[in-house]
């Protein structure tokens, strides 16, 4: 079941984020911004991806990539490229947010600054390296303005435009109260606590409290939850464990496992 039931390693054994062998398109010396390098492909049948954001009730913006001949397949990230599979990242003014293995996204307003941005998601394959058309990578963007508001209400606009979000007295996820938390810390490529479970009865709020001495991306297996950790500050994800089984809970750059999720 992958990602989807059960505990996994992000990467398959003997695979990493450097690029690994694949035959599909041509493997370009290019890079894209975040220093991936480019798979080309023709632009006949190539992937495609456009980004939309709306409002969220209760926090921030929910984010929808449309995309076409194309399929996330996130059991099989770090293999080989595949034709028209693979995975996106979503970029905030060319800093990296989260790894996305599905059409849908919650930003939170927590993690956008007041101002003017420009949100980008862009394609890769399960080996990492970037799909792209004619040497450029295959992305989408769109313009995002968060002003200033009240917790979990934060203000927007963006290109194309939407209703703007009303006004909501509920707390957003990160603000309701959760019944278990895990605080976590990651430092010298050490985790303290020593990774364990964490038993979960379903329907419980689990906050993962995380403070790593360098810039990471925490992932929740199973949930495709994803929470930039900024280095030397601590980070907060809160997720309900609507689902049964055992995932675990890693970072990305550092390929670390934090701990694991048990649910009932």
């Amino acid at each position: 079941m992958g990602c989807g039931g059960r505990a996994t390693t992000h990467h398959k054994p003997g695979t990493s984020h450097e690029q690994a062998t694949g035959s599909v398109g041509t493997l370009l010396d290019a890079q894209d911004p975040t220093g991936h390098r480019l798979r080309e492909v023709t632009a006949e049948g190539a992937p495609q991806v456009q980004l939309a954001a709306r409002p969220d009730s209760e926090d921030g913006w929910n984010l929808q990539l449309t995309v076409k001949n194309f399929r996330f397949t996130p059991d099989s990230a770090g293999g080989a490229a595949l034709p028209g599979a693979g995975h996106a990242h979503l970029e905030l003014d060319g800093r990296k947010l989260a790894r996305l293995y599905g059409p849908w996204f919650h930003l939170p307003a927590a993690q956008v600054p007041e101002g003017t941005h420009t949100l980008t998601v862009r394609l890769y394959a399960d080996d990492h390296t970037a799909w792209a058309v004619a040497g450029k990578a295959i992305e989408g963007t769109l313009q995002l303005t968060a002003t200033a508001a009240t917790p979990g209400q934060a203000g927007h606009s963006h290109t194309p435009p939407s209703t703007p979000a009303s006004p909501s007295p509920s707390p957003s996820p990160s603000q309701a109260p959760a019944d278990r938390t895990v605080t976590i810390t990651v430092r010298d490529g050490k985790v303290t606590p020593a990774p364990g479970r964490t038993e979960l009865r379903r329907g419980e709020r689990v906050a993962l409290r995380v403070t790593s001495d360098r810039a990471d991306t925490l992932h929740v297996h199973g949930y495709d939850k994803e929470l930039a950790l900024p280095a030397g500050q601590e980070a907060t994800l809160v997720l309900t464990a609507d689902r049964t089984g055992l995932f675990e809970v890693e970072t990305h750059e550092s390929r670390l496992v934090l701990t694991q999720l048990l649910v009932r």
